[in-house]
């Protein structure tokens, strides 16, 4: 099976690396040449464009910033698609908009998968981050060894689109519970605790979370680096908050964080690192939120192991 790949940024980067390393027949292109001849230095093929790599690869996998990006990359590859031919999206994204790429797709004979990813870069880089996939189950079963290179738990959601909406949900979580965690670690700090401790008694308490376990460790080291920016939160949480506008849920939540990350995008810059949203509250209570003893950025420690997937278990 001959693999293309459009898109080799910070989880892009790692996905496709997943596949180098595994063996899979693997072209690639992104707007970043140097990207590309990275990979080719590490035995990829150059794709050239994405029209080209839908016409010489099976599957062409998408792993871009925005739904503009993937319009514009579908624009190009969809005159090349047959049957036969599978697009992966992998990117965070609207699932209407997956919806209508997909279904273009499909009508010239096509399969289409929406795979988002969930984990964090680190678990990315190692092949052992979470999958969602949705699309029809012979497909799935179709590109699971794909994903099974890539990541260790696959579920399969259900329909095209379904995988982008659990994604946003997510997304939505993560983002709620770093501005939490930022919020715990300041009034730690204000009301006179030892930051160390306080990162302790959370973690092993009913108070902690993935969220607390990574982001709040580079929190602490001051890097805050978790290859993530503000501008990707505020995308994400914008498209959770799309699909509730849709569903016709008022939410309390999801508008303030949007409101936070606004602020945060305004003082600091769309590409500042999204942890810095601690920022805030740092500038405000003039508190330094840093300890000792903590990474500066996050390393997943787990030996790469073969994925499988999630079966839900059901009752009858």
């Amino acid at each position: 099976m001959r693999v293309g790949f459009v898109g080799l940024g910070n989880v892009g980067g790692k996905l496709s690396g997943s596949l180098l390393r595994n063996g899979i027949d693997l072209w690639v292109h992104d707007l970043d040449a140097d990207l590309v001849t990275a990979f080719v230095a590490r035995g990829a093929v150059a794709g050239g464009n994405p029209a080209a790599m839908m016409r010489d690869c099976d599957v062409v996998i998408t792993c871009l910033p925005s739904p503009a990006a993937s319009d514009a990359v579908m624009s190009e590859m969809l005159e090349e698609v047959v049957a036969g031919k599978v697009w992966m999206e992998m990117s965070t994204t609207d699932e209407a908009e997956v919806r209508r790429l997909g279904e273009a797709v499909r009508a010239r004979g096509g399969a289409a998968v929406d795979c988002p990813v969930s984990g964090g870069c680190h678990r990315a880089d190692s092949g052992n981050i979470s999958i969602f996939a949705g699309c029809d189950r012979p497909t799935f079963e179709r590109v699971l060894p794909l994903l099974t290179t890539m990541g260790r738990r696959v579920l399969h959601t259900g329909d095209l689109g379904s995988a982008s909406i659990l994604k946003v949900v997510t997304n939505y979580l993560a983002t709620a519970n770093l501005v939490s965690c930022a919020e715990a670690l300041v009034v730690s700090k204000a009301a006179g605790m030892d930051l160390s401790v306080a990162y302790e008694a959370i973690r092993i308490s009913s108070g902690t979370s993935f969220v607390h376990e990574t982001e709040s460790q580079v929190i602490l080291n001051g890097s805050r680096d978790i290859s993530f920016t503000m501008d990707l939160v505020a995308k994400d949480i914008g498209l959770f908050q799309l699909v509730a506008d849709r569903s016709g849920v008022p939410l309390d939540i999801s508008p303030k964080l949007i409101d936070i990350f606004a602020d945060g995008i305004e003082r600091f810059g769309p590409r500042e690192l999204s942890p810095n949203i601690i920022r805030r509250l740092e500038e405000a209570t003039g508190l330094d939120i840093r300890a000792p003893g903590f990474p500066a950025e996050m390393v997943d420690d787990e030996p790469e192991e073969p994925g499988a997937e999630v079966i839900i278990l059901r009752e009858g």
